[in-house]
């Protein structure tokens, strides 16, 4: 009699186990799947590549790149992209976009000073703007006008 009793209880048990297991599997397929959120924010060469950066120019001449923002953040996301060099703007751009977007766009630039110069590109995310979720820079040789004599 009491083995009659243990084989019920161990039966019973054994079919919640196996709702439970089949309920679960469900979820894990109805589910939709979040992979890791984040922004894509790049730069590339007239061509667009990631080669031929415009890095040596002369003073007052254009270089130009192309900026490129994704994102990957499962929601609309408005962001706030700035160039700068030594801490002074140059030019600025905001964005909105859905999930899995990308957008591209030439961002044209010039400098008036000789020297070294570090162009930065700086992308905030939803109106914070005194950190900037992504950054990227190139390094500029800027050389004075060459005569054309």
């Amino acid at each position: 009699m009491a083995t009659k009793n243990l084989d019920k209880i161990l039966s019973i048990i054994l079919i919640i186990t196996i709702i439970i297991a089949l309920a679960m599997v469900i979820y894990v397929i109805v589910t939709p799947k979040r992979g890791e959120e984040f922004t894509e924010f790049y730069i590339l060469g007239t061509g667009g590549k990631a080669a031929d950066y415009p890095t040596k120019l002369s003073i007052g001449e254009k270089g130009e790149v192309i900026v490129g923002v994704v994102n990957h953040e499962y929601e609309d996301v408005s962001y706030l992209f700035r160039a700068e060099i030594e801490n002074r703007s140059i030019g600025e751009k905001r964005l909105q976009l859905v999930h899995n977007e990308t957008l591209e766009f030439p961002f044209l630039f010039t400098t008036e000073e000789v020297g070294r110069k570090k162009l930065e590109f700086k992308l905030f995310k939803e109106n914070i703007t005194n950190e900037s979720y992504r950054d990227l820079h190139l390094w500029l040789d800027i050389n004075a006008k060459r005569s054309n004599g």
